[in-house]
């Protein structure tokens, strides 16, 4: 939307809202009925005006009274031009302008309600005994907290948990009831509901201004369409009816150091890719749009999947499952140099890859979290995933991933060579 104001302008309206676009630009909150002129009637006005129809016409031609046209006329018309010249946005933003009715928020009028709201999210933790725990000193600078910093300790409840609990406390209280949404405004917008701005501090993301849904939403990654989305993927991937459907990731450790992980959905065979930092990591500033000095870049990991996954039979090169990590954007030059067709899964939906996940979990027993990964040699990293391969599950029968890969590349020999007899 544009305002016809500067940015800086702009930018201080949206912080001084909480990240809420102002009351002022908002439409009003209720449809209106039917006895109010919609803006579709105010269109059939404004066009029958510049026809020269009188009121007494407008008014027959649309079923109102007349006077209910001359009040729209006078209240409504524009007026920046010395005259008053009907046009239907600006006798529409007059009309709903006037029939909001600002009224004070129930946390405002209610000390008791908003005592508990404030309680149950700002509250001071307690131990066990009894004792007050105050937790790091941290002093509000009216902005979100930095990384590796520390945060304000406090019961810290949702306004969902607070909004959801008011009817298990106060039963038979009706005025003890107040929607999570509510909470959110009277955090956000200063003076709508009495809430101090640096409660924000208590939530859980710890944002003093809102982000828009449609902002979260626009965050998807250039690179991916609808097309490959994990929806898309084969019915014999998500069923494990079939082998050669893989899954991928990425472990981190100390100083953006990474491996790469391939596990194969039906036999649980993983295989790891040794990703070396660059020659120039640590030397030389990164060029812009060049490649990732860290060494887990989208080139590297493309190249270090091509040269792990080629070497396997094509039957075993079906599909590989990533998150939506910037690792993975030239998975269509890795379509064309493995035939591996690429899916991705939903944005912050890490259980539509679990056997990822969980072998993940078990590759920090060698590679635990803050350490340095590169200190590991291709062959080293081979060595842990031969290992894991020859630790027999239970979801296999206790057979081990590499003898139910073997068992299944063997009958497939098997039943190659039978059909050309």
């Amino acid at each position: 939307m544009e305002a016809g104001v500067p940015p800086a302008v702009g930018i201080r309206w949206f912080r001084a809202a909480g990240g809420i676009p102002p009351a002022m630009f908002g439409r009003s909150a209720k449809p209106l009925s039917g006895r109010y002129l919609s803006f579709a009637e105010r269109e059939e006005i404004a066009l029958l005006r510049a026809q020269g129809a009188s009121m007494q016409e407008v008014a027959r031609r649309l079923g109102r009274a007349a006077s209910t046209i001359s009040r729209e006329l006078r209240r409504n018309a524009a007026t920046r031009s010395g005259g008053l010249e009907y046009r239907a946005i600006t006798a529409q933003w007059h009309a709903e302008r006037s029939a909001r009715r600002p009224k004070p928020g129930k946390l405002a009028v209610n000390a008791a309600l908003r005592t508990y709201v404030e309680e149950r999210l700002a509250g001071t933790v307690v131990a066990p005994g009894g004792a007050l725990v105050p937790g790091p000193t941290v002093y509000w600078k009216g902005r979100r907290h930095g990384r590796r910093k520390d945060r304000r300790w406090a019961k810290a409840w949702s306004p969902e948990q607070i909004a959801r609990r008011l009817p298990i406390d106060f039963p038979d209280d009706d005025n003890m009831r107040i929607s999570h949404e509510a909470i959110y405004q009277a955090l956000f917008v200063q003076g709508r509901g009495a809430l101090r701005r640096e409660l924000t501090a208590c939530l859980r993301t710890g944002r003093p201004l809102r982000i828009p849904r449609a902002r979260a939403r626009g965050r998807g990654k250039a690179f991916i369409s609808p097309e490959i989305m994990i929806s898309k993927r084969p019915p014999e991937a998500a069923d494990r009816a079939v082998p050669g459907h893989w899954e991928g990731d990425l472990i981190l450790g100390l100083g953006s150091s990474a491996i790469g992980t391939l596990v194969e959905r039906m036999t649980r065979f993983t295989l790891l890719l040794h990703l070396p930092r660059m020659p120039d990591y640590g030397r030389n500033a990164r060029l812009k749009n060049g490649p990732a000095l860290a060494g887990h870049g989208a080139g590297a990991v493309r190249d270090a999947i091509t040269r792990t996954i080629i070497t396997l039979p094509e039957q075993l090169r079906r599909s590989l499952t990533w998150d939506q990590g910037a690792e993975m954007a030239q998975h269509a030059r890795l379509k064309i140099d493995t035939g591996v067709q690429v899916f991705f899964c939903d944005p912050q939906s890490p259980w539509q890859r679990g056997t990822n996940e969980n072998t993940n979990g078990l590759l920090r027993q060698y590679f635990p979290r803050g350490t340095d990964l590169t200190l590991h040699s291709a062959e080293q990293i081979a060595a842990v995933a031969a290992t894991l391969n020859s630790r027999p599950r239970k979801t296999l029968g206790w057979k081990t991933p590499a003898e139910t890969l073997d068992h299944l590349l063997l009958s497939a020999d098997k039943n190659r060579v039978a059909t050309n007899v």
